[in-house]
């Protein structure tokens, strides 16, 4: 795991400290709330429906124990708003939509970006909980605003079996390059990366403003497939290839190239067409054109300054070396005797097995595997955690995975170091904490954003519509019978919970100051499995709060009769028997399940 430089540790520190002046100046009436406003925000800090937000930068996922044990220490002493605030924003959400569910306190939420964020810490604490962040080298710089974002990246970086390239040195170096640019720090809208050095694409690179693969060619040259335009909101588009092949030496001048011709001719007059994707879908070739001119500029006008040299990617790639492991010597006779208790102990105990199909992977260490921890459950909203889970799962990443976890795509902690025989331990304990939910890539690991809830910019709460899925399908037998399915929910337009790619997508809709639905099929976020990225379309008009499990059941019904039989015991997955017979038998279904009186109400 990459460790800051003296440098990084002391520019982290001096935020922390500029934004306790800063506070201090605002609480004083020094600072007006606008002036206030663009400060907070390039520090990670928003302000929600009733409290303020912070999100902490997770860069590229990799997080180690003790920083989730501060993220615990925050949650649990800071994450607290006032008594007569809480009561308040819960006979709010009574009214909303009649039962509402408890809103929660005291916890993080693992972002689909991530990152980790908090919705109760008061403004006034937040230079406290910025200096607490610095003691571990975090912080939530350009977790927010209109410059580049946190990079992203394959959870399993590094350890993948199907992995080319190791991705994660090239997000440390993307991540050193972009923070505090000063040529992007006010683009027209936010910037989103990610990278992937896998054959499979778990990071959905074709969803983002660039999206970066990195490869081998014939000649076992390392380079870069490059994508730009991708994105999702209100004009889902994915991502279109710009170069083929561009050596690793060239990444950041083309990155600076292409951020520069979007910075000058990106929308600024709508916020809602300000997205690179625009720009690329309005110009296409001529964006094209001008990103080459302009990366030839800098080769030959600039003398090239961001060229990175081989020292620089050994420095960056020497802070990703394996941890020190207690790995025996005997490789073939331990891994063989290993194995062989691992199928005594699943034999024994059919729910270890369960677990150890689901939840484990295979590791590029054969003594190794990485394992999910789920954090999808019934009673929390998914990715949410408490300060005393937390607090917990910085023991077992202390005791099972060298001290590094991953914060997840799909709102999971991931611990990538975890040794054979140490399996059926881990299991016991992640049950003990209630995060071994044998789901990982079912039905009920679904993608959620926090919605209405708790954002103050969502149409409809997603939360109440996760809960109610997930408590309806609490059969693992049938989970099981279903198979893989993204299932993603978002509460707004803006799509936090990537409605879009989902191979069912929820999206919450404002009719007359209702909470709706719409429904969407057929998405994808680019996995093998699911094929190319590919937004979902639309089944119909919208449903009420209460339609949406029966919708979904009706969904899933259809697809269990019209599934064909693959041979084994095996059968189509969802999304394959979708593309083969259509959307229409789908579409009936769902229109079907619509309650008698909603059936003539459109949105």
């Amino acid at each position: 795991m990459y460790q800051y430089t003296e440098f990084d540790k002391a520019f982290v520190r001096a935020r922390a400290a500029e934004h306790r002046d800063q506070l201090a100046r605002w609480q004083a009436g020094q600072l007006s709330d606008d002036q206030f406003r663009p400060l907070r925000l390039q520090n990670g800090w928003y302000v929600q429906r009733y409290a303020p937000m912070l999100r902490v930068a997770v860069p590229y996922g990799e997080i180690n124990a003790a920083q989730i044990q501060v993220l615990a220490q925050i949650a649990r002493d800071y994450d607290t708003p006032d008594p007569a605030l809480l009561a308040e924003a819960q006979a709010t959400q009574d009214k909303i939509a009649g039962l509402a569910p408890k809103l929660t306190t005291n916890y993080g939420h693992f972002t689909t970006r991530q990152n980790v964020q908090f919705n109760w810490i008061p403004l006034d604490k937040s230079a406290e909980v910025m200096e607490l962040l610095a003691t571990v080298n975090m912080h939530g710089i350009q977790t927010s605003g209109n410059c580049i974002r946190n990079t992203t990246t394959d959870e399993l970086a590094g350890v993948a079996v199907d992995e080319v390239v190791d991705p994660r040195p090239y997000a440390e170096m993307i991540r050193q390059w972009s923070t505090l640019h000063p040529e992007f720090a006010h683009l027209p809208r936010k910037f989103k990366i990610a990278i992937t050095g896998a054959s499979e694409d778990r990071a959905a690179i074709g969803w983002h403003d660039v999206g970066l693969q990195v490869l081998k060619n014939a000649e076992g040259l390392i380079g870069f497939k490059v994508l730009v335009g991708g994105g999702m909101g209100r004009t889902p588009v994915n991502g279109v290839v710009i170069r083929e092949f561009l050596p690793w030496q060239d990444i950041m001048n083309y990155l600076e190239a292409v951020v520069r011709v979007y910075n000058r001719w990106g929308r600024r007059d709508n916020k809602y067409k300000a997205r690179i994707k625009i720009l690329v879908k309005a110009e296409g070739q001529r964006y094209f054109d001008e990103v080459e001119t302009e990366f030839q500029e800098i080769l030959e006008r600039d003398g090239a300054p961001h060229t990175l040299p081989q020292a620089e990617l050994d420095r960056v790639k020497a802070g990703f070396v394996d941890p020190v492991l207690n790995l025996p010597e005997n490789t073939d006779a331990w891994l063989a005797q290993a194995e062989a208790q691992l199928s005594i102990e699943a034999a024994k105990t059919p729910a270890f097995a369960r677990w150890l199909a689901r939840n484990v992977r295979p590791h590029r260490n054969p003594q190794l595997r990485a394992v999910s921890l789920s954090f999808k459950r019934p009673g929390y909203a998914p990715g949410d955690t408490t300060a005393e889970q937390l607090d917990a799962a910085a023991a077992l990443v202390n005791k099972y995975s060298a001290g590094e976890a991953r914060v997840s795509h799909t709102q999971n902690l991931l611990l990538p170091w975890v040794r054979l025989d140490q399996l059926p331990a881990l299991w016991l304990e992640a049950q003990a904490l209630g995060v071994a939910q044998p789901n990982i890539g079912l039905l009920t690991d679904m993608i959620a954003c926090p919605g209405g809830d708790y954002c103050a910019l969502a149409n409809a709460r997603s939360i109440p519509t996760a809960s109610a899925i997930t408590e309806r399908y609490q059969d693992l037998d049938e989970l099981e019978d279903l198979g893989h399915i993204d299932f993603h929910i978002s509460g707004c337009i803006n799509s936090c919970g990537h409605h879009h790619s989902g191979h069912i997508g929820i999206l919450g809709v404002d009719k007359d100051g209702k909470e709706w639905y719409q429904v969407t099929l057929g998405g994808s976020d680019g996995k093998n499995l699911s094929g190319a990225a590919t937004p979902g379309k639309v089944v119909g008009p919208a449903f009420s709060s209460f339609e949406v499990p029966d919708v979904v059941e009706a969904i899933l019904d259809t697809y269990k009769q019209l599934r064909v039989n693959t041979g084994k015991g095996k059968h189509e997955a969802f999304i394959e028997t979708l593309r083969r017979v259509g959307q229409d038998p789908f579409k009936a279904a769902a229109n079907a399940a619509r309650h008698p009186a909603a059936a003539t109400e459109t949105a």
